[in-house]
């Protein structure tokens, strides 16, 4: 075996190159984040070629001083922390002092700085093989300037692994819009060949920065985009989700941040996606723009080189804080929001006012752990009997013993259509006469005037036509009350006539015995009979005809990754959502203009009600101004 040595700096500061400095926007990515750790109020970025040829990355920042210059550039050198204390709660986006030696390493490096104490600025260079810096004055206001040059010059085979110049491109012109997104007061440049790609002013008020997530996202995220700000135990959340509706095939438009870094974290994705998961389409992809504050002696940020990847102290905390803003704030939606949203995109904003999201805001209740779909006492999903004249509907017990006969009579034709006008149904409960049209108080959904081909419910409102689906509206609705029965009551146990045996890893066992009483909440009865297996003698009623065996497994595999399982209530959730599928109004269904009407504002007070169980639309509005465009009307 060969004996132990040394590296040499420069091969030690290749090797470290290789987890920091992956492409160009890596680069991109180091500077621009030593740029705002400086206090920079303006970031430029030049790129030539892709980044392979030139980036240059310009700020106003505070500068570095001429004695430190030559140190700026040695590994394991940072202004950032000094002792352990310092890492323990990084408050900097950089620390590692690694990103310029590597940088340096595999390119030609010059940086030019000045601080606002100096009179002249000072330039040092360094070409990555010999490693040699180089002083010399320069011409520079306050602020630092940072050349790279023939990025991987040096190591050709790295140089081989680069994409196109398109590709390239595009992977800074990412890592840009993410740095933009992180710090509102900061403006921000990007040239490519030349060309100006971005140019950014610093979003002082509310105004501006809902106009640059529009610039950077798209006008129509924020158009449909709720906008969240709730604040609890030591944790504050605030940014813009999108509505269901408003999903994507990929999961291009996600953007995390915690304490202004941008993250990617399976504890925050799984929130995410567990806040979304009976409002989503098949495989669609939610969109939002989120940013976490915490106390960043809570958070370990150095997990990586790159810094992508956190560690929450408490991240149960976390990840429950997170779902139920989310979950609050999707549920809270209403469908004059909804209709605000689509007014405004149909106008083009001609009327100049606030811009984007539908301004609720989250009033975040307390975060102890609790069943995740629980909503607040007295919300909007809790059952009610139905519509009278110009009065909201009034609540009525509906107990999880009624909902199979709810089901089979209205696949025996009984509910709505199957009940003259003015009775009361277990799905959907007959209206009084239509209000007058020209009531002052008009419903978000409007009035019912007809219906088409037995399947969409016409309604005429100020803003134009909304056409609904009925049987996907009295779905969500059905769905919803039939949650908020079963939660109202304790999820029953049934014992099996015969256990079932499972064979897991002793991990998998060890983790079931530790777990016994948290199972057992869920209607789990699981028991360790040997070293590597288990058995099941209890199973939730609901559930009885559920594979037993994935059901436990997939629930064991929830609490080795995330220290939790939703498992139990997403699979009761599905059942619900198909009891309430096949219990819901049928096509070809004759409803008479009370019992539309009815549906209506049962919709209006229902969570979720823009979506089915399936993430369907249920509604669409057709407005005004949409019409006149299609009959030429005031041209």
């Amino acid at each position: 075996m060969p004996s132990i040595r040394l590296l040499t700096p420069r091969l030690a500061n290749q090797i470290a190159a290789g987890e920091v400095v992956e492409r160009p926007a890596s680069v991109v990515k180091e500077l621009v984040e030593n740029a705002l750790d400086a206090g920079a109020s303006r970031v430029d970025i030049e790129i030539e070629q892709g980044g392979v040829k030139l980036i240059r990355v310009r700020d106003d920042g505070s500068g570095i001083d001429e004695a430190d210059l030559p140190l700026a550039l040695s590994r394991h050198a940072t202004s950032k922390i000094e002792n352990l204390d310092d890492l323990e709660a990084v408050a900097s986006l950089g620390f590692r002092g690694e990103a310029l030696a590597s940088i340096s390493s595999v390119s030609r490096l010059a940086l030019t700085s000045r601080t606002e104490s100096q009179e002249a600025a000072s330039r040092v260079e360094v070409e990555g093989r010999d490693m040699d810096a180089s002083i010399s004055p320069a011409a520079h206001p306050v602020g630092t300037t940072v050349e790279v040059r023939d990025l991987f010059f040096n190591t050709p085979a790295r140089r081989k692994f680069l994409r196109t110049e398109k590709t390239e491109f595009n992977h800074v012109d990412e890592c840009v819009r993410r740095q933009a997104l992180s710090r509102f007061d900061t403006g921000f440049t990007l040239r490519h060949n030349q060309r100006v790609v971005q140019s950014l002013r610093p979003a002082e008020n509310p105004l501006d920065r809902e106009r640059r997530i529009g610039s950077l996202c798209g006008q129509q995220f924020i158009d449909n985009a709720v906008v969240i700000d709730a604040e609890a135990t030591g944790l504050k959340l605030w940014g813009w989700v999108a509505l269901p509706t408003f999903s994507r095939s990929q999961a291009d438009l996600q953007y995390f941040f915690v304490n202004g870094r941008v993250i990617r974290d399976r504890l925050v994705a799984h929130a995410v996606r567990q806040a979304y998961r009976d409002v989503l389409y098949n495989n669609r992809h939610p969109a939002f723009v989120l940013y976490l504050e915490v106390d960043p002696a809570n958070v370990d940020v150095n997990v990586h080189p790159t810094k992508h990847e956190v560690r929450f102290r408490d991240g149960r905390l976390v990840h429950d804080f997170i779902f139920r803003t989310l979950h609050k704030a999707l549920a809270d939606v209403r469908p004059d929001d909804h209709l605000r949203g689509a007014v405004a995109q149909s106008h083009g904003r001609e009327s100049g006012g606030m811009p984007g999201g539908y301004g609720s805001r989250v009033a975040m209740p307390d975060v102890n752990p609790q069943p995740a779909s629980s909503p607040s006492p007295g919300s909007a999903s809790q059952p009610y009997a139905g519509f009278s004249g110009s009065q909201w509907p009034q609540q009525h017990e509906w107990q999880a013993r009624d909902q199979m006969a709810f089901y089979q009579s209205l696949n025996q034709g009984g509910g709505v259509g199957g009940q003259p006008a003015g009775a009361e149904t277990g799905g959907l409960a007959v209206a009084s006469p239509t209000p007058p049209q020209d009531s002052g108080d008009e419903p978000p959904l409007g009035y019912a005037i007809a219906q088409l081909h037995g399947i969409y419910i016409l309604a005429q409102s100020r803003q134009g036509m909304i056409v609904v689906d009925m049987h996907a509206a009295h779905e969500r609705i059905t769905y919803e009350r039939m949650k908020r029965a079963l939660e109202s009551q304790d999820l029953k146990s049934q014992p099996l006539l015969v256990p079932v045996s499972l064979a897991v890893s002793q991990k998998e066992a060890a983790l079931a015995e530790t777990h016994g009483e948290e199972l057992m909440q869920l209607g789990l009865g699981v028991e360790r009979i040997g070293p590597e297996t288990l058995a099941v003698r209890q199973v939730p009623a609901l559930l009885r005809g559920a594979d037993t065996e994935q059901l436990v497994r997939d629930v064991l595999s929830d609490l080795i990754e995330n220290g939790e399982s939703d498992r139990v209530e997403a699979v009761t959730h599905e059942l619900l959502g198909t009891m309430a599928c096949h219990g819901s109004v049928r096509a070809n269904r004759q409803l008479t203009i009370p019992e539309m009407n009815t549906l209506l504002r049962d919709m209006e007070a229902t969570e979720r009600s823009g979506q089915c169980n399936h993430g369907r639309p249920t509604w669409t509005v057709v407005t005004l101004s949409e019409l006149d465009k299609l009959f030429l009307r005031g041209r």
